[in-house]
């Protein structure tokens, strides 16, 4: 009876961070956001930055659930358990950036949308390929031999954008050395054009540091389950986190903190601050047993990437389905930034898509139908 609440903190935290995703991805138009719900520009750090590294650190608690099985399964079954879902996740975020895979043309036609032209890698291809290394160097080797890998991906990703990046400024947006893979691997019509220019905030050099957020995660579930919800747990958990974002703050100025490039020291700020999230939580809920609360969020957290696919396609689907009338503009110009003119118009759009979102969870949590991916 008591095993579901015992980490029910976890449930929020993953629940908390597809909620704000939600909010921070869909701003309503006609206005600009506040700017804590924006990223930051380049360098710098904004509470919006710390969304999707969170939804990385909640795959790896997850993760410490889930993991516990493969011990008993045969190395072929595991290999093919963390392969499978490793592309399956992969191939949706895929599909999701080529939906509705047709556009209409200039004659009022529909013309099939090039593959040519689709970018390949983004948020769920990420989230596939730090699953997989993750899992890998978990399962195969020793938690001591993690963590020294774990510390080589952070330090060689600086030395190779040091190395390869341009020389004057390899922390740059056009002279990085993932800029220069990406470009040189994929092409510039696959990748993400959001900046203006031809550049993949999740391309390939900066997924190694990326893996860390997942091992770190899995590592904090696992001393979660291990250690128990007591004071002592959550005094270890505020303070390595403390000492992670100190760690980034020291090291910020020579290797400045960057959600774009996924620097290193980004990925210790963001842990830090999910650490010190999570043992927040433990305390509240756990200790205190504040859990009146929480339910609006285990919704999210019981189908979190089923709910986050759904908030990406659904608004195309509505343009699709509306092509002449731009209802989404509409909507905004003539409902929210009516009775809210300005950055609270767009934060109340972004509430209310939100919400549409718990709806479809709820009716799936009321319906006992969780989809894994």
């Amino acid at each position: 009876m008591n095993q579901p609440q015992r980490f029910l903190s976890l449930d929020v935290f993953r629940g908390m961070t597809v909620c704000f995703m939600i909010i921070v991805n869909t701003p309503g138009s006609g206005a600009k956001p506040f700017a804590m719900l924006e990223h930051a520009a380049w360098h710098g750090f904004t509470p919006t930055d710390l969304v999707f590294p969170s939804f990385l650190f909640a795959v790896g608690n997850a993760m410490s659930f889930s993991m516990k099985k493969f011990a008993q399964m045969e190395n072929s079954a595991v290999l093919m358990k963390i392969f499978k879902r490793m592309l399956l996740i992969f191939l949706l975020g895929y599909l999701m950036y080529w939906f509705p895979f047709f556009s209409y043309n200039e004659n009022g036609g529909i013309s099939l949308s090039p593959i040519a032209n689709t970018r390949i890698f983004g948020v769920l291809q990420r989230i596939a390929i730090c699953y997989g290394i993750a899992s890998l160097l978990i399962h195969y080797l020793s938690t001591r031999s993690v963590i020294v890998i774990s510390v080589l991906f952070l330090v060689g990703y600086w030395l190779l954008l040091l190395l390869f990046g341009n020389t004057t400024d390899p922390f740059s947006m056009t002279g990085n050395a993932g800029q220069y893979l990406d470009l040189f691997l994929l092409g510039d019509k696959h990748l993400y054009h959001g900046e203006g220019i031809a550049f993949d905030p999740e391309g390939i050099l900066s997924t190694i540091p990326a893996c860390v957020n997942v091992i770190i995660g899995y590592y904090a579930g696992r001393f979660i389950q291990e250690r128990g919800k007591g004071y002592e747990s959550i005094a270890k958990l505020l303070l390595t986190g403390g000492l992670l974002v100190l760690l980034a703050i020291c090291l910020n100025p020579v290797f400045p903190i960057n959600k774009k490039l996924w620097t290193s020291p980004f990925v210790l700020i963001t842990c830090g601050l999910d650490l010190v999230i999570i043992g927040s939580l433990m305390y509240v809920i756990e200790v205190k047993s504040y859990t009146k609360w929480t339910g609006f969020f285990t919704v999210f957290g019981k189908n979190p990437l089923f709910i986050y696919i759904v908030s990406e396609i659904l608004l195309t689907t509505i343009r699709i389905l509306f092509p002449n009338a731009d209802f989404v503009n509409w909507i905004n110009r003539s409902f929210f930034q009516v009775i809210a003119p300005g950055p609270l118009g767009s934060l109340l759009f972004a509430i209310c898509f939100m919400l549409i979102c718990w709806c479809v969870g709820y009716v799936l949590d009321k319906r006992k139908i969780y989809i894994r991916v």
